[in-house]
């Protein structure tokens, strides 16, 4: 089953963040695909706030993973759009197990290095307004589903 979200604003973006992030818990992976530009950092900065990380959270492009420990919760951000599929030598599994929560972006890149259980996230810009943004909410596990539930 998939959920559909419609962002009118960054506000909005920040809300769904939020929301999401209030149902967080321990190994919790969020996988984000979008065009450039589509909102993926700005979800990710919503749900670092919503956490209680203090720190200024920008995309990790060059850094490939930044770590987050200053809120409830690690977080690990990641970028995987400059690896070219090759992720081996990250390690990037082992953050599945390091009870904080792992948002990925640009995660259609790696299909096979994410877990079998995750929420993927998939955003659009919409083409009748330029600050809307459709987000297609795909739970893949009973933690995921429930959550999806509670918040949509």
């Amino acid at each position: 089953m998939t959920y559909k979200f419609t962002s009118r604003s960054e506000k909005d973006t920040v809300e769904l963040a939020q929301n999401i992030e209030s149902e967080k818990f321990p190994n919790m992976v969020i996988c984000l695909k979008g065009d450039l530009g589509s909102g993926k950092t700005i979800f990710t900065k919503g749900f670092a706030g919503s956490l209680g990380i203090e720190e200024s959270v920008t995309s990790p492009t060059f850094n490939i993973i930044k770590e987050y420990t200053s809120g409830e919760m690690d977080l690990y951000h990641m970028d995987v759009y400059r690896l070219d599929g090759k992720v081996e030598e990250l390690g990037i599994e082992e953050y599945y197990h390091k009870n904080g929560i792992v948002i990925i972006e640009w995660a259609d890149m790696i299909p096979e290095y994410l877990p079998e259980e995750r929420l993927e996230i998939k955003i659009k810009i919409s083409e009748e307004a330029e600050d809307t943004r459709i987000f297609i909410l795909t739970p893949i596990g009973k933690q995921y589903e429930d959550l999806c539930e509670a918040v949509l």
